[in-house]
């Protein structure tokens, strides 16, 4: 099977790394293209606007620029077009539109590339043998497969994501640097997260509050905190528990 993987970050990369079958890379940075290229084996650089097709289209982008590249890329696929992008409803709403014909299903990694293996949401719009070889691949490099709706995916990550994710930030911003041997577990255990989320890419962390939202209901929550009296606070923990 020969794959077309738009995209040559850290997901396409590591995309390239767990499919069985020849790889071509095509990015808007074509010299990014190249550099993933000859640090994949059996891998090579193709341009974004080459009319060359493929039995699979994989578009890893960026969220915010998912359906764009869906749209332009899609006659390129001559089987199955996938996306691990990040979302699931707009992806798979617009490979319906251009690719009907096409076997079409989204996966989400749960995790950075650097902590593969993990869980991986998948969602699917028109399964068939080639997609079926491209599931098969994510389980056989140690991968748990979890088939979701797009609808409970996204829903569900403006919480694990967007509401998670902008919880450790506002942390991250409201902390004050304290004296190590005075640290509770608590806060060990919080700073941790934050220099993991901290350690990442800020555009990543910023599509994902574009896309899922969050740090407004994490706001209006420690508003509620900040303004409650004794009684409400207690009943504030409680609901949080």
């Amino acid at each position: 099977m020969d794959v077309l993987i738009v995209g040559a970050g850290a997901v396409g990369r590591w995309v390239a790394t767990v499919i069985d079958g020849s790889v071509a890379f095509a990015d808007a940075d074509r010299e990014a293209a190249r550099a993933a290229a000859a640090d994949i084996a059996d891998s090579r650089a193709v341009d974004l606007d080459s009319e060359e097709t493929f039995d699979a289209v994989c578009v890893a982008v960026p969220m915010r620029a998912a359906t764009g590249v869906i749209e332009a890329q899609a006659q390129r696929a001559t089987r199955a077009i996938v996306d691990c992008t990040g979302s699931m409803r707009d992806p798979l709403d617009t490979m319906a539109s251009v690719a009907p014909d096409l076997e079409r299903v989204s996966y989400h990694p749960l995790f950075a590339p650097e902590h593969a293996p993990g869980r991986i949401a998948v969602s699917t719009g028109e399964a068939g043998p080639t997609t079926d070889v491209l599931s098969a691949a994510f389980e056989d490099a140690g991968n748990d497969l979890v088939s979701v709706t797009a609808e409970e995916h996204d829903e569900a990550m403006r919480t694990i994501q967007g509401r998670t994710h902008a919880a450790i930030l506002a942390f991250g911003l409201a902390a004050e640097e304290v004296p190590e041997a005075l640290a509770t577990p608590v806060f060990e255990d919080l700073d941790a997260l934050r220099e993991r989320v901290t350690g990442g890419t800020p555009g990543v962390y910023a599509d994902i509050q574009s896309t899922f939202d969050g740090a407004a209901d994490v706001a209006e929550a420690a508003s509620r905190l900040a303004d409650a009296d004794r009684e409400t606070f207690a009943d504030l923990y409680d609901d949080a528990g």
